[in-house]
């Protein structure tokens, strides 16, 4: 295998990475450990070891915020939601955003090469699936482009998550249009939990990673500055050539959260830089983001946020394309109780992005080049009481595209709670994925004849009717469960049809999936804990003679996994994580089972080491694409060292 490249002798660093980078540097090197021994302040991460004692009965009692856009606690979500925790994430041994999401059931994630993941819920995945909304911190990261996540773009330092809160099914009400299929909301730990310092640094078969973090009491405020670099080595396909998929990163960032009396202010942002090895010539990745949020507690038990983020993205993709995009986003929202018996939550926001798009090949182009793409929204929910332990949710959000204008996203949940911890619930929604820059401005090849692709310039939004029945229950103290059932009736999915300029975009697909999803957990004492999900899905899409249904997923019909944590001797920890995943249609893969574990050795509670092996049932294989081309995933070890100060 060949490593990754260093950074070039002559290529400087952006401008916004340079800043963040030696923002994170000085913050560091103010918050030394001086600082917050004068202020009181334990040298320690301060939410490692309480999250790992938590009862299951606690783990039900974890805020999610996805569900009402408001704090209530996981036993009363009203939806198919799955918390993975902090604890959940160090256990796992996993070093990457997308590899953490494996471990919620009611996602399919599936590994392209290197970088490249598709990662979905519900059907219609893809690398460049365009159902699924993801956050980070409550800024929006998917692309205009495409509607979808370039996830090798996407990275945080694990150590300061907090949780990642995944939601299969609609949240198109509170979240707004592309979030059909599910909403993922990646949380990360406030800058009081993230108090002293941390080092980690970690070599494998296949990647290396290391990092610093400081954070302390500046003053009324708690902040932290983190960098964090990474290498990836190629894959390879299974005759033994490589895939020239090499890569390295690094990003550094910042937090700073002020907390006074009933106002909590946050400040924060990440600047980066990839490199990907491709075959003409190496990709890049560049962006910087800063977000900014207020957030005031007022009389009455009325709450007032407001947030807005500026992030800059670039993506230098020799061959193809090269995009900038700026994104500046901003929303209002406002709780409050206009009666005993009901809890409200309104609001709106605005987004303006400048999307540039400078065209390399005469095989494709966006045209026009450039765009400028506006979206606003209002929305409004209501939870009323109909009894104490019957709760009926109406909503409704109305937002504006440049696309398709008024988009409307309605959803009526009711859930019924016969007793402490145990929750039946239903729902109806109206879901919608707006055009994106490819459904309507992409051509193949970039001048006229288009033999390939001439654009779609009539393509309208994706409609999804969903409607979703659930129930959750600890039935002990020691076993809870989970389980969900859905029914998506899908109108007006992307086709491709002839027009005398060449095929198009159109909306000539109809189609279905209908599934379950369940999973549960078993803990006994604080010593060993187990957990299984399973995941069942059936798809159906109605496609007329003579038409092309271009992209809409390869998915398996159902996929589990088994996760188990053991402490031995307080000090020493071994989990495994055993999942299989049923095989995709077309272009086929086969099933396939892989077993993960971890042994973790706990010296004291400022340093750790582990070792993770990765596919340890075989020696390779495919998680997606052709066989022709794709690479295959190899048994692989990990060792990394983490110390706290």
């Amino acid at each position: 295998m060949r490593g990754a490249k260093p950074f070039p002798p002559g290529l400087s660093r952006p401008a916004p990475l340079r800043v963040v980078v030696l923002a994170s540097l000085v913050l560091a090197v103010s918050l030394s450990p001086g600082d917050a021994r004068a202020q009181g302040v334990p040298g320690e991460d301060t939410r490692t070891a309480s999250l790992a004692d938590l009862t299951l009965e606690q783990l039900s009692s974890i805020v999610v915020t996805l569900v009402s856009r408001r704090d209530e606690t996981l036993a009363d979500a009203a939806a198919s939601v799955f918390v993975i925790t902090s604890e959940d994430i160090r256990r796992s041994g996993v070093t990457s955003l997308p590899e953490a999401l494996r471990l919620a059931p009611n996602l399919q994630v599936a590994r392209e090469d290197a970088n490249r993941y598709a990662i979905s819920a519900r059907g219609f995945n893809s690398v460049l699936a365009n159902k699924m909304l993801v956050m980070i911190d409550g800024r929006t990261v998917y692309s205009p482009l495409f509607s979808g996540v370039f996830w090798e773009a996407q990275d945080v330092l694990l150590e300061d998550v907090d949780r990642i809160e995944v939601v299969s099914g609609p949240g198109g009400t509170l979240w707004g249009i592309n979030a059909v299929n599910g909403v993922i909301h990646v949380v990360t730990r406030s800058g009081a939990d993230t108090h002293g310092g941390l080092a980690k640094g970690g070599i494998g078969t296949e990647d290396r990673i290391a990092a610093a973090r400081y954070g302390a009491r500046l003053g009324k405020a708690d902040v932290r500055a983190y960098t964090q670099y990474r290498e990836k080595e190629n894959t390879e396909r299974p005759d033994g050539t490589e895939v020239q998929d090499a890569s390295d990163r690094i990003q550094a960032g910042f937090r700073a959260d002020w907390t006074a009396a009933s106002n909590v202010v946050t400040l924060q942002g990440d600047a980066y830089r990839g490199r990907i090895d491709q075959v003409i010539s190496e990709r890049e990745l560049r962006g910087a983001n800063v977000l900014g949020r207020w957030t005031r507690d007022l009389e009455n038990g009325q709450k007032l946020r407001v947030q807005a983020y500026y992030d800059h993205t670039e993506r230098d993709q020799p061959g193809a394309i090269n995009e900038v995009l700026g994104t500046y986003d901003i929303e209002l929202q406002h709780g409050f109780h206009p009666t005993a018996r009901q809890n409200v939550v309104w609001g709106g926001g605005f987004r303006y992005q400048s999307d540039r798009v400078e065209n390399l090949s005469p095989a494709l182009a966006f045209r026009p080049a450039s765009r400028i793409l506006r979206v606003g929204n209002v929305f409004a929910q209501d939870d009323i009481a109909i009894r104490e332990d019957l709760l009926l949710i109406l909503g409704l959000k109305i937002e504006y595209n440049d696309y398709t204008e008024f988009e409307y996203l309605p959803s009526a949940r009711v859930s019924w709670k016969p007793r402490e911890n145990r929750l039946v619930w239903g729902a109806w929604s109206r879901a919608v994925r707006a055009p994106s820059r490819v459904d309507r401005e992409f051509y193949v090849p970039a001048d006229p004849p288009y033999a390939v692709l001439a654009g779609g310039p009539e393509f309208d939004s994706e409609v999804a009717y969903v409607y979703e029945i659930g129930y959750r229950d600890q039935i002990t103290e020691a076993f809870t469960v989970s389980f969900t059932g859905f029914h998506h009736d899908y109108s007006e999915l992307r086709s491709l049809e002839p027009s005398p300029a060449g095929p198009v975009f159109d909306n000539g697909v109809e189609g279905r999936v209908s599934g379950l999803e369940t999973w549960a957990g078993y803990r006994t004492g604080q010593s060993w804990r187990v957990s299984a999900g399973f995941v069942y899905q059936d798809k159906e899409l109605e496609v007329s003679p003579g038409v092309g249904a271009p992209d809409l997923g390869n998915d398996p019909n159902h996929w589990w996994i088994v996760r188990s944590s053991l402490t031995m001797l307080r000090e020493f920890e071994f989990d495994a994580i055993l999942r299989y995943v049923g095989s995709l249609p077309q272009p086929h893969v086969p099933s396939y089972t892989a077993l993960d574990a971890r042994l973790g050795w706990t010296l004291d509670r400022r340093a750790e080491l582990s070792v993770r092996g990765r596919n340890l049932l075989d020696d390779h294989h495919a998680e997606w694409g052709a066989p022709a081309a794709r690479p295959e995933l190899e048994r692989a070890v990990f060792a990394q060292v983490t110390l706290r100060i």
